[in-house]
């Protein structure tokens, strides 16, 4: 697991650096370790007003070395479709393993 700051990925500035700290995620390879989807689940989650579908772009892209704008349509069409389901979640709340 790479134990390279955050900020050494392409597109990740200090505003986004700042949330994945906040949210446990200090190095390439913890990023690595839970992917762009999860990261992104956590940041919206945190910072539901802040945090955009370009953040989920921009995490992926960071870990695949380029531009979020150079990403493949199918890959951005994959990532919307989870965004979709995270909001979905989100709006549906928690839910319970066991009866009230």
């Amino acid at each position: 697991m790479s134990e390279a700051s955050i900020d050494t990925l392409p597109g990740i500035g200090p505003v986004t650096q700042g949330w994945l700290s906040e949210a446990g995620i200090h190095t390439v390879g913890e990023l690595r370790a839970i992917g762009a989807v999860e990261a992104y689940r956590r940041l919206r989650f945190m910072l539901p007003r802040r945090v955009s579908l370009n953040a989920l772009y921009a995490l992926e892209a960071a870990l695949r070395g380029c531009h979020w704008l150079d990403l493949p349509q199918t890959v951005k069409a994959a990532l919307q479709q989870e965004a979709k389901a995270i909001e979905e979640a989100f709006r549906r709340g928690g839910v319970t393993r066991c009866a009230l």
